[in-house]
């Protein structure tokens, strides 16, 4: 959640030693390779009653003219493009709600075709990624530190060191959400919550 450009960035640019992984760096460490088979896959049971529908892969979209064309054969408004973590664009797509509504294949192409019967539903959403040749970014940097040995050693000691304070905060003092409004107030209340956290640590 904390890998963006923005956050790399700073970090770099203030030289702070930080360490934060995207969420493909699983992907990129062979010693990952066999965790699924091994533990699972996390919602399993979720994905498992969800029902097939057309892939991204079975519209046509055309970079250059920024165009993309559903499988029925009815072009797509173009929604704008949002920047990624690694500061790729990627292209939004959305097809019209009346286009949709009476679409003879929108129980083939929608999760939910009900939200296209209503007018504050919405169409068939689809989005692509704009594989331009970007130059090296703060993402970039980041991933061949979190992806170097040193980087490898520094995160296995995430589990001990990171998450058993969320896990007391949050689980045992049950500061799941702030009870305060303004950044003056909460920031009170957070630090009476870490104070309370390190008085335990330092009495025991």
């Amino acid at each position: 959640g904390f890998a963006n450009e923005a956050n790399n960035s700073y970090l770099y640019q203030h030289n702070i030693n930080g360490y934060v992984p995207d969420n493909q760096f699983r992907k990129r460490d062979p010693k990952f390779s066999e965790q699924k088979q091994k533990y699972g896959k996390r919602h399993q049971d979720k994905a498992k009653g969800q029902k097939p529908i057309f892939p991204s892969s079975a519209f046509v979209f055309d970079p250059i003219a920024m165009t993309c064309i559903c499988p029925a054969g009815k072009s797509l408004p173009c929604r704008g493009t949002r920047p990624e973590p690694d500061g790729q664009q990627r292209a939004l797509f959305g097809g019209r709600l009346l286009q949709c509504r009476h679409c003879d294949l929108k129980e083939q192409c929608m999760l939910t075709p009900e939200s296209a019967n209503h007018r504050n539903g919405n169409g068939r959403q689809v989005s692509f990624l704009l594989k331009a040749n970007a130059p090296p970014n703060y993402t970039d940097w980041m991933k061949q530190r979190v992806d170097s040995d040193a980087g490898k050693e520094v995160y296995s000691h995430r589990m001990s060191v990171v998450e058993p304070v969320f896990g007391n905060i949050g689980t045992n003092k049950r500061l799941n959400r702030f009870s305060l409004r303004g950044k003056t107030k909460v920031q009170g209340q957070w630090q009476l919550y870490c104070m309370v956290h390190n008085l335990e640590k330092v009495s025991r």
